[in-house]
């Protein structure tokens, strides 16, 4: 019996005709028992009850399928005041009750009409935060080998569900080559969160496969074509060598990346700056390289951690890595949330990203000699830094 009502269910939740037809039955059914037992005794259960399929109704059933359930209900209705009248006589309340019926049943229909994915409220939501979960599992960085730990935190404005800020990461076979993207749509509210699953759809099917300035180029022409309202977004990418430490970041209109230094335990402003992605066809990219020593780490926010009402972009990066530097000095450990704590403005989205490398190396395994790569878990302006500036068409 389990395995079969789950089985509807699933049916139900993927709007097929056959689980339509099934919830109609069900409801129909109730209908009826409440006629039923109203017929026997209106006090109990008068004709107002009927709201409850209706309701229930509009919150599983397509537009057809409920109009075909609504004349039922009318037709219930109808019969249990019918019955009480000719016993009791019409009267203004039962005259008040059938206005109100109608009137509910008006709005369930025009409701239902306009549900432009063609289904009820409740899967067209679950089917769109189906498809936000498996963009936002393209941005869950796989676990790194030993030595190195990615911690990511985001809030978005208002506290909705649909962010303009994402992150997409991919981590080579081999676990040597790890590549990040953090994006930041312009735009707020549902557009922004609209646009950024797209965007986030197009780079995380490109990213590993295409080099860090073809991806940024080709995110670049996709948001041209688009033609948004707001059509630009800036981006920071990093791509690092895990077994070396060695690093590269891409900057395209993007808040300037930190780096930490464990000897001078401060965090520096990397010199990354670059063009937006979507407004022109040959955006200036400028590239920073380097390389992390133990101890060190490298931090990416949005716009949003430091840009305020109150507070201008530059103030905003001195207190960022004035604040930053104070939370790390203690450890890494949850840094992105007790970073995000401390912002006090919620007017934008927020995101913090940290890659740190340990402070002391990981001991090989005593008894190998040289230990094979980790399994991998399939998961839905510092010296010595050399600039270079890249222009792409």
């Amino acid at each position: 019996m389990a395995a079969y009502l789950d089985e509807r269910i699933v049916r139900w939740r993927t709007g097929t005709t056959e689980g339509q037809v099934a919830v109609v039955a069900a409801l129909v059914v109730l209908s009826t028992a409440i006629l039923v037992v109203s017929l026997i005794s209106y006090n109990t259960f008068p004709a107002a009850t009927f709201v409850i399929p209706l309701l229930l109704g509009n919150l599983a059933l397509r537009y057809r399928p409920l109009l075909c359930l609504v004349l039922f209900v009318g037709v219930c209705v109808t019969a249990t005041v019918a019955q009480e009248s000719i016993e009791r006589g019409m009267t203004s309340g039962r005259i008040s009750t059938l206005i109100v019926m109608v009137i509910v049943a008006v709005i369930v229909l025009y409701e239902s009409s306009r549900h432009r994915s063609g289904l009820p409220g409740p899967l067209g939501e679950a089917m769109l935060v189906e498809l936000r979960d498996r963009l936002q599992a393209q941005g869950v960085v796989p676990p790194l080998p030993d030595g190195w730990t990615s911690q990511s935190a985001m809030l978005t404005a208002g506290g909705t569900k649909f962010a303009g800020d994402f992150l997409v990461a991919d981590l080579s076979d081999d676990e040597t080559r790890l590549e990040m993207v953090l994006v930041d749509v312009c735009g707020k509210g549902v557009a922004a969160g609209t646009q950024s699953l797209q965007f986030a759809g197009a780079l995380g099917g490109l990213i590993g496969a295409l080099p860090p300035l073809g991806l940024f180029a080709a995110g670049n022409d996709y948001l041209l074509r688009q033609n948004w309202h707001e059509g630009f977004a800036t981006a920071v990418h990093v791509l690092v060598d895990l077994p070396t430490g060695d690093y590269t970041i891409i900057n395209a209109g993007h808040p300037p990346a930190l780096r930490w230094e464990a000897q001078d335990s401060a965090w520096s402003v990397d010199g990354a700056r670059g063009t937006a992605l979507g407004i022109t066809q040959r955006p200036d990219f400028h590239r920073t390289t380097g390389t992390l020593g133990h101890g060190d780490a490298l931090m990416f926010y949005t716009d949003g951690v430091v840009e305020t009402r109150t507070q201008d972009f530059t103030s905003g990066i001195e207190w960022l890595r004035e604040a930053a530097a104070t939370i790390v000095r203690t450890g890494f450990d949850q840094a992105p949330r007790r970073i995000l704590k401390l912002v006090e403005s919620s007017d934008d989205d927020r995101a913090v990203l940290i890659l740190s490398r340990a402070a002391v190396p990981s001991p090989p395994d005593e008894g190998t000699a040289n230990p094979g790569p980790r399994p991998r878990r399939v998961l839905p302006g510092s010296g010595g830094w050399r600039s270079t500036v890249w222009r792409t068409g």
